[in-house]
């Protein structure tokens, strides 16, 4: 059971560990809008040189007794303030999404805040509205992962 949780900035030695995360079949599944090939190294790589030489863009580790256990990240879209994030499925049920996202929102001063996640994503939705966050809608989008539209809630912490 992870005891403490903590975040940092994403360093080049953790992008190994938050690339396997990232292409867990289950995880993949669950998260649903994900990258055409979560598989791809190449395609990852360049996705994390774009989003960490992005200023707009805080993009952290997940650490969990002081070892990588996910990742998280404020962004803009369309100037709207957004939050994502990624956890290693080992320790799913153990807070640790939970306690990111409160840890990120004290970092992020900025509100409204928007999160988006697979309707059928329960656990996902779950933290989030502990978090705060509303559910404001519903949208249908494609979902890579799952290689067809699904549909999306779409969350808001004012």
């Amino acid at each position: 059971m992870i005891r403490e949780v903590a975040l940092r900035g994403v360093e080049d030695a953790d992008l190994d560990t938050v690339f396997e995360f990232m292409r867990d079949p289950e995880s993949v599944w669950m998260a649903a809008f994900t990258a055409e090939d979560p598989g791809d190294r190449e395609a990852f790589d360049a996705h994390m040189r774009r989003v960490r030489s992005n200023p707009e863009v805080i993009n952290l580790v997940i650490l969990g007794d002081g070892r990588v256990v996910g990742s998280i990240a404020r962004f803009v879209v369309d100037g709207d303030t957004e939050i994502t994030y990624w956890v290693d499925r080992a320790v799913w049920g153990q807070g640790v999404a939970g306690r990111a996202v409160a840890l990120l929102l004290e970092l992020v001063p900025e509100r409204p805040v928007h999160a988006r996640v697979a309707a059928d994503n329960a656990a996902s939705a779950r933290v989030l509205t502990r978090a705060g966050f509303q559910v404001v809608g519903t949208e249908v989008s494609y979902a890579a992962a799952r290689g067809t539209e699904i549909e999306e809630t779409v969350l808001l912490l004012s």
